[in-house]
């Protein structure tokens, strides 16, 4: 079968325009954005915020550059997983890029679990204030006391009690909620018994964040930043009665619509990836050719050179990986897709880690200080590795694809 990894002309054109969007109005506030944190509460937008990011989203969805990730329905751009691939490598040059088009993590995933999973009702409830870009959400999945990397450890209890769920126990590393738009939460919990099969333990439960018994612990913070106002919470939940028509789908189905939802996430936090590579890409470029040492410019003196030509071809060697495994998506068949999933969310995120640690080499102490982007780039990129599993469990899946063509035995 034939591999297109390319675009339409309309998908090009508005890929253009949000380009330009990036570049020539949202990078140019990044720096005045970022100063407003902690000017007062942490956990509030400032006025000023507020003004930038609600006015560049405004303007993004007036221009009808909004909600590029949802491929069909409720006012999708109908972009295949290829296309969309390339406008998540664009917004992902700048931290507010997805947010601005309405296509920011963990919404999206949660997004898609609403419209694809979710009843009339939380559709119009929560779907449509997400798709508006009204609310943020999070997802709870990860928790303190068990290894969550082999999700079939998940404990939250989650009991049935007449009409309702009873929930107790603790989450952590809640991406986003900490954001006072915050509304609902997505909570992947144990309902079934050690009698159950191991994958059918385990469900999904749509949670409001107002929600009586629920406590936010403490803000985690990412190599000592709690990346406020957005934040990544623990939070408790102690007899938290929630209505029994919250639950997703039905008893054991957790794993199932977790499934939906990560694959197409981790092709957007890849892509994203590359942006941030290209990013970095550009600063030491620009820099090397730009400042001086011993009579020359940086880009002549030492490995300069090498390690430029070296970025440039592992990103286009991880771009195309990305989208091979974007293409794979679009065939229609997760579990074939699955191998090259797993393989992009080692790969993507190591090579933009390699870049961004080359490019603050060449602009020397600047290079991790607050002045250029590149020290909050890395700590993104190494908790990329982290989160939606860790670099191990992603490797290991791929080890197992590759030795069954070569056994019968399970591996």
């Amino acid at each position: 079968m034939q591999m297109d990894l390319g675009m339409r002309d309309e998908a090009r054109a508005m890929l253009d325009e949000v380009r330009a969007m990036v570049r020539d109005e949202i990078m140019p506030l990044e720096a005045e954005y970022a100063a407003e944190i902690g000017k007062g509460d942490r956990w509030q937008f400032t006025d000023r915020q507020a003004e930038i990011l609600e006015g560049l989203k405004a303007k993004a969805k007036s221009r009808g550059l909004w909600n590029f990730w949802l491929t069909e329905g409720e006012g999708g751009k109908g972009l295949s997983t290829v296309e969309y691939a390339y406008f998540a490598e664009e917004m992902g040059r700048t931290p507010m890029g997805a947010e601005v088009f309405n296509c920011n993590a963990p919404d999206t995933g949660n997004m898609e679990v609403f419209a694809r999973y979710g009843t009339e009702a939380m559709k119009a409830r929560w779907l449509a204030q997400l798709l508006g870009g009204e609310i943020r959400s999070a997802y709870l999945m990860t928790e303190p006391d068990v290894a969550s990397s082999d999700a079939t450890n998940i404990a939250m209890s989650c009991v049935r009690d007449g009409d309702a769920y009873v929930l107790n126990g603790e989450k952590w590393w809640a991406t986003g909620a900490g954001d006072p738009r915050c509304a609902v939460y997505i909570v992947m919990v144990k309902t079934g018994g050690e009698d159950r099969p191991k994958h059918q333990r385990h469900s999904m439960i749509v949670v409001p964040a107002d929600t009586p018994g629920i406590e936010k612990l403490r803000a985690m913070e990412v190599y000592g930043h709690d990346d406020a106002p957005h934040g990544h919470m623990h939070i408790r939940f102690t007899d938290v009665r929630v209505p029994a028509e919250n639950l997703l789908l039905g008893e054991g189905r957790g794993f199932e619509i977790a499934q939906g939802r990560l694959g197409p996430g981790r092709i957007h936090h890849c892509m994203r990836a590359i942006g941030q590579a290209e990013a970095a890409l550009e600063l030491m470029c620009r820099r090397a050719l730009e400042r001086e040492a011993f009579g020359k410019p940086l880009a002549q003196l030492g490995a300069n050179y090498d390690i430029i030509a070296e970025c440039r071809m592992e990103i286009e060697q991880a771009r195309l990986l990305c989208l091979k495994a974007a293409w794979m998506m679009d065939q229609g068949d997760a579990r074939a897709a699955a191998p090259w999933i797993h393989q992009i969310k080692v790969v993507a995120p190591r090579v933009a880690l390699k870049v961004v640690d080359e490019a603050a080499q060449v602009f020397g102490a600047q290079g991790i200080s607050q002045d250029v982007p590149l020290a909050a780039m890395w700590t993104h990129l190494r908790t990329l590795r982290l989160a939606d599993g860790p670099d191990a469990v992603h490797r290991r899946q791929v080890a197992r694809a590759e030795l069954r063509h070569y056994t019968q035995q399970k591996v």
